[in-house]
């Protein structure tokens, strides 16, 4: 298999673990009538909320072989899949019902998705970032992710749940390239030259960063707002940091470039409806028998 195969296919792996990560932890949370330290005591101890820990760290080991292989402009923008994934999860395992609507924008979205990285064409060797533009490249995202989170406050519920919702798509696209250059390292060093590397440290602050923000936007507002923000954000953040940091190219002809733009445009569009044509919760809906006819 080609380094690109590798990159996409384990990019496709990213996007299923994640979905099957939060789908088993959002059932183990959801599950019982539990309050206080005993809901804790009982998710802590529910099968599925362990298992997803499980799924998320295969995630992680997963992202991290796809960023090796492959551009970080290849592999980010594929992660907008994990939306398509947990829809066919909702319907083969809770077996939702989900509408025309749900489907249709789902498919939208992966015509689009394709198109997008197809005409984009992301390619090239990555080279290792310099120092300055290590330093300039994290500058910018903690100044802007600075700035979110002062948008954040006093605002409405929506506006405060769409500040931090794209205050961690740059979190993640940050994290994304912490990932890309630790698992360089620890390829050429093993795991001594792992740990004695600054980007294993930078990917921990810049994951725990977004893991916050994340939970603040879930908390602040409604999903439908924060997860398309994270969703479509986070691919278009880390194309402009693999072409800027790594020297990733693009086809950058006007018709490519044309293309290109109305493909997102129809790609965001397809994650805002799909968001929204979801249900709020993964419980399966249950078919309500018709009542019989009595002869008496």
């Amino acid at each position: 298999m080609t380094s690109t195969g590798v990159a996409v296919s384990f990019a496709l792996l990213t996007a299923l673990a994640n979905a099957t990560a939060v789908m088993m932890q959002h059932v183990a949370t959801a599950a019982g009538a539990h309050r206080g330290w005993a809901w804790v005591r009982h998710v802590v101890r529910h099968p599925l909320w362990l298992l997803g820990w499980v799924g998320m760290l295969g995630s992680l080991v997963f992202q991290a072989i796809a960023l090796h292989a492959g551009p970080l402009s290849l592999v980010q923008p594929l992660l907008v899949s994990e939306l398509v994934l947990a829809l066919v999860l909702r319907r083969l395992w809770r077996r939702q019902r989900l509408s025309r609507r749900a489907w249709a924008s789902a498919g939208v979205t992966t015509l689009a998705l394709a198109t997008v990285l197809v005409v984009m064409d992301p390619h090239g060797v990555a080279r290792a970032p310099t120092r300055a533009a290590w330093v300039t490249t994290t500058a910018v995202s903690v100044l802007a992710v600075g700035a979110l989170v002062l948008v954040a406050r006093g605002a409405g519920p929506a506006r405060r749940a769409a500040s931090f919702a794209t205050a961690t798509a740059v979190l993640w696209a940050l994290e994304a390239t912490f990932i890309k250059s630790a698992t360089d390292a620890l390829v050429a060093g093993g795991v001594a030259g792992l740990v004695t590397s600054w980007p294993l440290y930078a990917l921990i602050a810049a994951g725990l960063a977004g893991l916050t923000t994340e939970q603040l936007a879930l908390r602040e507002g409604p999903l439908r707002v924060s997860q398309p923000l994270i969703v479509i954000v986070d691919p278009l953040v880390s194309v402009l940091y693999g072409v800027g940091l790594f020297h990733e190219r693009l086809a950058s002809s006007p018709g490519a470039l044309a293309v290109t733009a109305l493909a997102v445009v129809a790609m965001s569009a397809g994650v805002v409806v799909m968001t929204g044509a979801v249900p709020e919760t993964l419980v399966p809906e249950v078919a309500i028998p018709a009542p019989r006819n009595s002869d008496t």
